[in-house]
């Protein structure tokens, strides 16, 4: 019997996944002041047990002004890298390759938690606001704030930590990571005609909405090791009139391919809103068409994510070659024994040993040895 595609091993560069299923970065909101807590721990390792093969930390903000909430993780001080160095050692030890994602919210920060609304902060709310930024003066919905339009001197310093927050990913060992241009935050508003009306070099043609990820992802990629994969996260399109299309998507996918990304995972949406709060009715795999398109007009490798609900729908993907890796979040949630699982349904030989010795041990045993028809 073949191994199904989700179970073959995946190298990218010098890492080398297990089998094709990767954690997506869910954030948790849970930190304080940018540092990781127990609870991250308890999640991490809850999922890692599973036996995925790569698994990312969620949205980490590049600043502080950066965070999408005051309970959003933060790479934006050294104070943050023993954590965070704790969480990418859980992954290794128990076999995931391990991947951190970067981010900045923009006009998207200063927000109040999802299950709390995910409105913007205001006076006399239990967590003090801040002020936002952008790359012009619009406010992702009528009678959200305002935020301000970025000098282009500051722009710089938006490059520059990003690279700083590579530095640290790596001084805590993360094998991989994931630039965050997506869900309407900072990279993704500068790419959007929705959001971008400036009239200087970052703004106005495609080309230039492009520049500021790709200033981020080269200054990104010069500092991250040859030897370690570098993601980038798209919203593929914005689903919104005037936005951004999967074409634009596809000449971005090119641009980073030629500055060394090695990966696209190919998510769509959130410009005018939360991804979360979005009444759109979704269909399993509802995004895996984007993730197709870009892997074959740009011919990189891409992750599909959304709505991937299990193993066969999975292997579907990749059989037909629309993906090279399949991202799971919240099914994880509700089932973090899901690659196993998924190994059952798809018929492995031995799906015990996708789990921890600890584990599959015992139920192998158990297995071999119990008569479910008894009475």
């Amino acid at each position: 019997m073949s191994t199904p595609l989700l179970f073959t091993p995946m190298r990218l560069r010098a890492c080398e996944l297990r089998n094709r299923i990767v954690v997506s970065p869910m954030c948790q909101y849970q930190a304080v002041d940018g540092h990781v807590q127990d609870w991250h721990f308890l999640h991490h390792g809850r999922l890692v047990l599973g036996g995925p093969g790569a698994i990312f930390v969620e949205a980490t903000a590049v600043t502080r002004p950066g965070r999408i909430t005051h309970g959003c993780t933060g790479i934006y001080q050294d104070s943050h890298i023993a954590g965070l160095k704790r969480i990418a050692d859980l992954h290794r030890q128990y076999g995931a390759v391990s991947g951190i994602q970067i981010a900045h919210a923009g006009r998207r920060a200063s927000a109040t938690r999802p299950w709390e609304g995910a409105r913007p902060l205001a006076a006399g709310d239990p967590e003090e606001p801040w002020a936002t930024v952008g790359p012009s003066a619009l406010p992702e919905k009528e009678g959200y704030p305002v935020p301000r339009a970025l000098a282009e001197p500051e722009i710089d310093d938006i490059v520059e930590s990003f690279a700083a927050a590579a530095r640290r990913a790596l001084a805590a060992g993360f094998d991989i990571i994931e630039v965050h241009g997506a869900h309407g935050y900072l990279l993704h508003s500068f790419l959007s005609p929705i959001s971008n009306h400036r009239t200087d070099r970052f703004g106005g043609s495609l080309e230039n909405r492009m520049r500021l990820p790709l200033m981020v992802t080269t200054a990104v990629r010069k500092l991250w090791p040859e030897d370690r994969p570098l993601f980038y996260r798209v919203s593929a399109v914005d689903g919104v009139e005037g936005g951004l299309t999967i074409d634009d998507t596809i000449a971005l996918a090119k641009a980073l391919k030629s500055i060394g990304v090695d990966a696209i995972d190919c998510s769509s949406g959130g410009i005018s809103g939360s991804v979360t709060f979005s009444s759109r009715r979704l269909k399993p795999g509802f995004q895996v068409p984007y993730a197709a398109a870009v892997k074959r007009a740009a011919a990189i490798p891409t992750v599909a994510v959304g709505a991937i609900l299990d193993g066969p729908q999975a292997e579907r993907v990749l059989v037909d070659g629309d993906a090279d890796l399949i991202a799971i979040g919240r099914e994880l949630l509700a089932d973090p024994n899901w690659p196993f699982h998924a190994a059952e349904v798809l018929g492995i030989e031995n799906p015990y040993a996708v789990l921890p010795k600890y584990y599959s041990f015992y139920l192998e045993r158990r297995a071999a040895v119990l008569d479910r028809c008894a009475d």
